[in-house]
Order: structure tokens, then sequence, then C-alpha cells
């Protein structure tokens, strides 16, 4: 299967797409004038509780307070437990002493919360700041690597799903259990260590774990709020996490970056990985040589088009996002019960993979085509199931309902890919209709 990772580079922003047969498979963009601060950990201090919500506000220095579930925060169990070492971890959760609240609307908090308000503590995002609310945090920091996830806070270790041949995931769990230089803690073992040796699994992990203590040295030192650890740049995570044994080449239009990776890769990865990485010299700009520019530019129209005729109509709302199926142009010799059948059958792809190119999340329902026929709603449902399966956000998929609608969920982690273009018209007020004489 021919895979590329193309990286192009200019006026303050940094894409990247990965094509597959000749099509863009998945999209990625970063842009100096929006930040993403997705796995970034700080050093937070708890601005205010509410038992009501069993959510706490924590301050990170971001215009903002960050959101946290007071069931997200590490248990008092794993606080003991965790190292390295333990006097950071008393620093850390350390609670400071009692300061009357004076405000007139203060609420005490209910039952046993882990936190108080003044607190001192470190939190990662796990979403980004969306519209008028604030980062969403969590207590339990994961460090994620090539092959491995390093979590301090977590006893869990595991294998990836994806990973489904016995033999090998029981090989791998072996390799966990030679993660003995880590005292506290959890390990999961990536997709991309399959057929991976045994040192490679170790290096990576004993990387994430030096990671972890200067990140507690880090802690210590600073004063809340602060930035305690900047999650890499997105050509660093696309290596990360995408330069595998699957992919042909990686071609990078600048020259500084591509000799980063470049260096990045030889360390990390290894001298052999080193030869799938080209600097593009061209006059052209990289996605135009490429013939992916027009793609593109079709992520951010509403309708998409199928090879047969048929078609999908994507709006986006304030709570959800719909998405519509029409079979268009499509006329084929065949019942309607098998006609809209077929129609379902090849939008499911296109569907999946506009929700990773567009990067919609939350809520999305899926209006298809009517059947009658039981096995052909088994069908289109399993489709949906096996077409997102390779989304590496998570999903949940319900089953189709008697009006042809499937309900599912995708995780949002930052903002969709349109709204870093566009927002609203100011003469219209976003309506975008225009008035009959």
């Amino acid at each position: 299967m021919p895979r590329e990772i193309l990286i192009q580079i200019q006026k303050g922003e940094c894409q990247v797409a990965i094509i597959e047969h000749g099509h863009v498979d998945d999209f990625f963009i970063e842009a100096d004038r929006y930040q993403s601060l997705l796995g970034n950990i700080y050093k937070g201090k708890v601005e205010s509780i509410l038992p009501s919500i069993n959510a706490a506000f924590v301050n990170i220095g971001q215009p903002r307070n960050g959101f946290l579930y007071l069931t997200d925060s590490v248990s008092p169990e794993m606080e003991e437990e965790a190292r390295p070492p333990r006097r950071f971890l008393e620093k850390i959760f350390k609670k400071p002493k009692k300061v009357e609240d004076k405000s007139r609307h203060a609420k005490k908090p209910q039952g046993d919360i882990a936190f108080t308000v003044g607190q001192e503590i470190l939190v990662q995002v796990v979403k980004d700041p969306f519209g008028e609310k604030g980062a969403r945090l969590t207590t339990h920091v994961s460090l994620p690597g090539r092959f491995v996830v390093y979590m301090p806070f977590d006893k869990q270790t595991g294998v990836s799903k994806k990973i489904d041949n016995v033999e090998e995931r029981q090989r791998l769990r072996e390799v966990i259990k030679g993660f003995t230089f880590a005292s506290a803690g959890g390990f999961i073992i990536r997709t991309a260590s399959s057929k991976q040796g045994k040192n490679e699994l170790i290096r990576d992990a004993k990387f994430l774990y030096k990671l972890w203590e200067k990140i507690y040295k880090k802690f210590e030192q600073e004063k809340a709020p602060a930035l305690i650890y900047e999650e890499g740049e997105l050509t660093w995570k696309i290596v990360r996490d995408c330069l595998t044994d699957k992919v042909d080449q990686l071609i990078i239009d600048s020259a500084e970056e591509c000799e980063k990776i470049k260096k990045f890769v030889h360390t990390l990865i290894g001298p052999e990985m080193v030869q799938k990485i080209h600097h593009y010299k061209g006059d052209v700009p990289l996605f135009e040589a490429k013939h992916v520019a027009k793609e593109l530019s079709k992520i951010y129209e509403p309708n998409v088009y199928c090879k047969s005729g048929a078609y999908v109509v994507i709006e986006q709302t304030e709570g959800l996002t719909v998405v519509d199926v029409n079979s268009g142009k499509f006329k084929p010799k065949a019942s309607p019960e098998d006609a809209a059948f077929m129609v379902n059958m090849e939008v499911v792809p296109e569907i999946a993979r506009q929700l990773r190119l567009r990067d919609l999340g939350g809520i999305i329902v899926i209006d298809f085509i009517d059947m009658s026929r039981d096995d052909h709603k088994r069908k289109v449902y399993e489709s949906l199931q096996r077409s997102l399966s390779r989304d590496p956000a998570k999903t949940e998929v319900y089953r189709i309902s008697p009006l042809g609608i499937v309900e599912m969920t995708r995780a949002r982690t930052g903002k969709t890919i349109e709204s870093m273009y566009f927002g609203p018209c100011p003469y219209c007020d976003g309506r975008g209709r225009v008035k009959f004489a």
C-alpha cells in the first residue's frame, strides 16, 4: 500500500498530509496564530471547586481557567506509591494551609474532595479550549513515546488493541515486566511496537522515565501558574506517531526542518529510516506539485461527491454535526432497497475519512438512506465501525435506528480544521442565505 507523508511549511503554518493510493487519508495543521495546548503539562492553582458538578477550575496561566473533573484526579494511594523521587510527590500534592475565603458566594466543598482552593497541582491538557470553555485538564499525566506511553500515576499496563496477534501480545507483556527502572507508574505498548526488539522498547521507556524526572524537578522550581512541559511541534509528533515501516517516504519543503527531522529520526528510530526522508526543492508549492492542494480545498465544502454520483452533505452546528446521505445522480439497475444499500455502503468510508480530515468531534448524526432489510442495516453498521477503527480519535457508534439514523460521538480535542480558517460573515451574521426579491 503506497503511503507518503508530505509536510509543507509556509506563511506561519505547518501542514501535513498523509497520502494513501494517491488520495489524502489524513490531514493536520499547526498555525502560529493558533497554538494547541494539547498534551502540555502545567503547574496550576485551584481557583474554585464546584461540588455540584464534581469539578474544579484551575488557573494554568491561560485566558480561561482549565476545567478539571474531580474524578480525573489521582487517588491518594497512587500519590503515596508514585515515584521518583518521593520528596517531589509530597511537594506536588501537598495541600496549602487553610485560608479563609472571604468571597460572599464561595461554597464550601461537600464530601471527600481531593483538592482545596489555593492548592498547587500538576495537570495535563487533554482538550484544547473551545468557544467559551477553557482547556479540559486531568491529573493522570501520560507521556507518549514512539513505542510506549508512560503513565506515572497509573498502575495499569497493557498492549494496544490494534495488535491482535496473541503471541505478539504476550511477548510485549513480557517486555513490560522488564521495565524495572520505573519504580512506579504504568506503561501502554503502542501499535508501532509490534515486531520491535526488546532493546528498542526499553530505550523508549527509559527516555520517557527520565523526561518525567525532569518534569518533577521543574515543578519544584516554578511558581503556579507555570508551563512545566510543552508537547513537541507538529513535525515531531508526525515523525513519532506516523513514520513507520509502512511509509515509503517523507517529503518536506523546509531544509532546516528536514535536517532536524533526520537528526531526530537517527537518534530515536535508527539510521535506516533516515533514507526515507527527502527535502523538496521545487519552485511549485509541495502540495500543488503532488496534486493534493485541490483535494484539500474540498474539506471546507459542505458537499462531498462519490464516483457513482452519490454525495453526502456535512453541516456543523454548535451542538452537533449532521451528515446527510443522498443518492444524487446514482441510477443503478436495481430495486430501491438494493440501490439504497449500495449508496450507503459506498459513502461509509468517505464519511469516516471526512471526519478525520475535518477533525470533527462531539455528537455526530448520520442520516443514511432508508433500508428495510435488517441484514443491510447490519452490514452498513459494521462497515462504519471498520472504517472508524483506523481513526486515532476515540469513537462510539450506536446501531442504525428505525429511521435510518446513526448516532455517534468522536472525541474532540481542539478546533475543527474549518474553524481555523473560517468565521461567521459580518454582513449576514452567518445566515448565508440570499433573500428573494
